[in-house]
């Protein structure tokens, strides 16, 4: 019982991942940082409290934690004369 359950679990999450993966193809740099932050934020604090309440707040906080590494990250490039992006 509990292997037919993992497997649908594994075929669930497998699926997801596709979908979220094919869904980002056109997303901007900022949007992937802040939606892996929210993502993360909400797994976090669903496991952490155990509640939605947990989720909504690890949300809210991986989205600015991911705002913020982005804001960081542009910080550190700049684009050459060939429009190309180089990192200091």
């Amino acid at each position: 019982m509990q292997l037919q359950i993992l497997k649908r679990a594994g075929v669930a999450s497998a699926l997801a991942l596709t979908l979220t993966t094919a869904g980002c193809a056109s997303m901007s740099d900022t949007d992937r940082r802040v939606g892996t932050g929210i993502g993360v934020g909400a797994v976090t604090g669903a496991l952490i409290t155990g509640d939605a309440g947990g989720a909504a707040v690890g949300a809210a906080i991986g989205g600015a934690g991911g705002w913020l590494y982005d804001r960081q990250k542009k910080r550190r490039y700049y684009y050459d004369s060939r429009g190309r992006r180089v990192y200091r």
